[in-house]
């Protein structure tokens, strides 16, 4: 028999009523080696201590943070800078950590030991918008002591909340400083900007884009005083004109009658020249009276008649017979009468006007060729005056905008200084364990338990492995290879001779019986 058939369930528990002793005796022995080999450790104590993270005390509404980084690595950074070589080697030698292993150890090897007994376990992330937020972690410090492990436990705690103010306070300073130096190149670019757009609107002054409405306004108002001076020249023209006229009559009349005074007859001063100029002089003014006024008008008749009067004279004259040279009349020193004095004061007037007139008009002229030459160069100037503001308004926004995040980021500079903005907060400071945390002699005790069990099962089916005894009929038919023709219950004699009763046998097989043949129980 090389070989061992499959066990059957009913296999396991015939071996298990077999072996039981077996099994029970490693799973009594275990808890209490487990138990023992608990106190074989030095025992070690683990204080802890839960830090939240605390949002912004002031909606982000209205104070917008400075700190944008990702909560998970923030705490990672945080953690590499409080567990560093540098800021775990003062707490080694404060508290004379690991005295036992100091002389055989170097520094390097003391602070990773104590890097290893310091724990961080983060809390049960927040899902909040498709994004895992962790509202905070807990700090585990293990060392033999249970009062060093609570100070070490609540100064790296104070370590971790010290350095989250710092990176804050340092990150939110480092953010306005940069802002203020970009604002001041910003304010140093704008000003630069409104020095060249000051000299190209006093350069362009009336040429600009915005001004181009009010030039030509200002050129229909020129043009329209143009008209109306040119038209008060024309009339003050026309007006003097026909004031010399009406002087020149008059005074000729009154040298008549001045002659006819002086006994001289009125052929020998009148003189057909100047009559003949002055009939010129009132035909062209009635041609521009006619221009204007139909011939009904009253100055039209007046200025006809005179007409008809002085080509009358012209024909006397011409009728008599001309003085001779010796003829003479002498001069009067007379005043010309008032009427004549005050024709040529408003003939005076008349030219006063003409001049004013004829200077405004030059420098209503003047005006309209500038606005004109204006109008002209507009397209250039809006051009130019486009490209300009464009790179104003540009640095006016971008300056703008500085100055906004500059305020922002001394409002929350100014939080985290006083301690409102995002921060950890301890929630549950360093406690001083009562029980040490390792080891655990229950838990020893346990696995003790669990160890021997598996031994006993372990060496029950060693044992069942290892016996070669056949008990059963389908042992027969497995090892033989044919089915049994009969069973016979196994019978044992006493020793007194008296037959054991069948519940007492052995159940052993092969041994001799009365009857000669082997027997199955």
């Amino acid at each position: 028999m090389s070989k061992h058939r499959p066990f059957t369930p009913g296999d396991y528990g015939a071996m298990l009523r077999r072996r039981w002793l077996l099994i029970l005796l490693p799973t009594l022995f275990g808890p209490a080696i487990g138990y023992g080999v608990s106190l074989l450790f030095h025992s070690r104590y683990t204080s802890h201590s839960l830090l939240l993270i605390e949002p912004q005390r002031v909606p982000d509404s209205y104070v917008k943070p400075v700190i944008t980084e990702d909560l998970n690595q923030r705490v990672e950074n945080i953690q590499e800078q409080t567990l560093s070589r540098t800021r775990l080697q003062p707490l080694v030698e404060r508290y004379g950590l690991f005295k036992d292993q100091a002389p055989r150890k170097t520094m390097e090897e003391l602070v990773a030991m104590l890097q290893k007994a310091i724990e961080l376990t983060p809390i049960k992330p927040i899902v909040r918008s498709r994004e895992e937020i962790v509202p905070g972690f807990q700090i585990d410090v293990t060392l033999d002591d249970p009062r060093v492990a609570q100070q070490v436990c609540a100064d790296v705690v104070s370590m971790f909340v010290d350095e989250d103010l710092r990176q804050r306070e340092h990150t939110a300073q480092g953010t306005t400083s940069f802002l203020q130096s970009q604002l001041d190149d910003a304010k140093r670019n704008l000003d630069q900007q409104d020095a060249k757009l000051a000299a190209f609107k006093r350069k362009y002054t009336g040429m600009l884009p915005d001004q181009m409405q009010t030039s030509l306004t200002l050129l229909t108002t020129l043009q329209s005083q143009l008209t109306a001076v040119t038209q008060a020249l024309n009339r003050a023209q026309q007006d003097k004109a026909y004031t010399d006229s009406v002087i020149e009559q008059q005074v000729q009349a009154w040298e008549i009658n001045r002659a006819m005074k002086a006994g001289v007859t009125p052929g020998q001063v009148t003189d057909p020249d100047p009559l003949a100029k002055r009939l010129s002089d009132l035909q062209n003014y009635l041609v521009s009276l006619k221009a204007r006024y139909t011939d009904d008008h009253p100055e039209v008749i007046s200025v006809q008649a005179e007409i008809d009067d002085l080509q009358k004279q012209i024909r006397e004259a011409t009728a008599r017979p001309k003085p001779k040279p010796t003829e003479k009349v002498e001069k009067s020193t007379e005043p010309e009468p008032p009427e004549i004095l005050q024709l040529r004061a408003q003939a005076h007037s008349y030219d006063e006007a003409i001049i004013a007139s004829g200077r405004e008009q030059k420098r209503i002229t003047d005006s309209i060729k500038q606005y004109e030459a204006r109008l002209q160069m507009s397209p250039v100037v809006e051009q130019e005056y486009k490209e300009i503001t464009r790179d104003h308004e540009s640095a006016l926004q971008f300056y703008n905008d500085l100055l906004g995040k500059r305020d922002q980021s001394g409002m929350a500079t100014d939080l985290q200084r006083r301690q409102e903005g995002g921060q950890l907060r301890v929630m549950d400071p360093a406690d001083l364990p009562v029980k040490p945390s390792f080891p655990n002699k229950p838990l020893f005790a346990l696995g003790g338990l669990g160890l021997g069990l598996a031994l006993g099962l372990g060496l029950a089916l060693i044992a069942e492995q290892t016996d070669k005894r056949v008990r059963t009929e389908i042992d027969i038919e497995f090892y033989l290879g044919v089915p049994p023709f009969a069973l016979i219950p196994l019978i044992e004699m006493a020793t007194n001779g008296r037959q054991v009763p069948k519940g007492q046998d052995k159940g052993r097989i092969g041994q001799k019986t009365p009857l000669g043949i082997s027997g199955v129980q």
